[in-house]
C-alpha cells in the first residue's frame, strides 16, 4: 500500500469569500449573499461539480491510450441538483447536499460509440473524486482555538 496525502486550506478571507489553498495555488470561493448578484468566485458546490468532471476528464487523458481509444477532445459538464430548503432551516427533512448529479460526456475519439461506452464506464470506476464520493472516507475533526 502506497499512501499519499493531500493537503488544503481554507481560510476565510471577508463576508462568505475563501482563499483555498494547496502547495503553491490558491482559489477563491464564494456565496452570493441573497442581495448581492455578484460573487468573488465559484460556490463550494460549483467546486465540487468543477472538481468532479475535472478529474474525470484527467482519467480519461491519461487512461485513453492504454484503453486503445484514439481521444481527440473531452469535455464534461456537470449539473448538480439541491433543495436550498435543508441548508436555510425551511425543511429539516431535506437532505443538505446534492440529492441528484448528472454527468454529461462529450467525447470525440475515433472508436465506435460501444468502445467509447465502455471507456466511460472505465472513468467512472477510475477517478478518485467520484470514487470519494460514493465510497465515503472516515471522517475526523480535530479543534483547535486560538485565543486572543
Amino acid at each position: 500500500m502506497s499512501i499519499h496525502v493531500f493537503s488544503a486550506t481554507a481560510t476565510l478571507i471577508d463576508q462568505l469569500k475563501i482563499e483555498c489553498t494547496s502547495r503553491d495555488f490558491s482559489i477563491v470561493l464564494d456565496e452570493p449573499g441573497k442581495r448581492d448578484n455578484g460573487s468573488g468566485g465559484m460556490t463550494p458546490l460549483e467546486a465540487l461539480l468543477s472538481a468532479i468532471g475535472a478529474c474525470k476528464c484527467i482519467a480519461a487523458k491519461s487512461f485513453a491510450k492504454s484503453q486503445k481509444i484514439d481521444l481527440i477532445d473531452i469535455k464534461i459538464e456537470m449539473d448538480g441538483e439541491i433543495d436550498t430548503d435543508g441548508f436555510y432551516g425551511i425543511n429539516k427533512e431535506a437532505k443538505m447536499g446534492f440529492h441528484k448529479i448528472t454527468c454529461k460526456y462529450y467525447i470525440q475519439a475515433n472508436n465506435y460509440d460501444e468502445e467509447i461506452e465502455e471507456f466511460v464506464n472505465f472513468i467512472e470506476r477510475t477517478c478518485p473524486v467520484l470514487d470519494t464520493i460514493i465510497n465515503t472516507p472516515e471522517l475526523s475533526n480535530e479543534i483547535h482555538i486560538i485565543k486572543q
